[in-house]
């Protein structure tokens, strides 16, 4: 090699391709097989934009709703409802066991899971805790549901 020439030796280069490579390497192999994955769980958080002021169809199905309001609102916490139906039902607690209450009563009769509600200003901490309730009575596949506002 010539000793006037400008620029980082070329043992520099390979060492550089080297660790590239290992680098490479190291990402793409498979973790521990006997590892223990972490139990991540999901939520269906629908998206509330308005209040439904429109009567349902004819044909809609009856279904339970577990609504968390904010915290500073006039009205209770946690709501219960049963949407759908011809005669309306619903319930209000201020604190997390007369929801746990409610949700046994509504486990006890069979009812289908209810769906989590939570109103955009409410506390993460309520929605928590309205998830763990649903889910403590209703296990099974969690999933979310998200959607994004464009321009608001």
């Amino acid at each position: 090699m010539s000793q006037n020439q400008q620029g980082a030796p070329a043992w520099l280069f390979s060492f550089v391709d080297l660790a590239f490579l290992m680098l490479i390497a190291m990402t793409q192999m498979a973790a521990d097989s006997g590892a223990e994955a972490p139990d991540l769980g999901e939520m269906m958080v629908p998206r509330i934009g308005a209040p439904a002021t429109e009567a349902l169809a004819t044909g809609a199905a009856q279904a339970w709703q577990v609504r968390v309001h904010p915290s500073d609102a006039d009205v209770p916490v946690f709501e219960v409802v049963l949407v759908g139906g011809d005669t309306p039902q619903s319930a209000h607690f201020d604190a997390v066991a007369g929801l746990r209450t409610r949700l046994e009563e509504l486990a006890g009769a069979d009812a289908a899971r209810p769906l989590l509600a939570p109103h955009e200003d409410s506390r993460s901490q309520d929605m928590l805790d309205a998830a763990a309730e649903i889910e403590s009575r209703w296990p099974g596949r969690r999933r979310a549901t998200v959607s994004r506002e464009l321009g608001s």
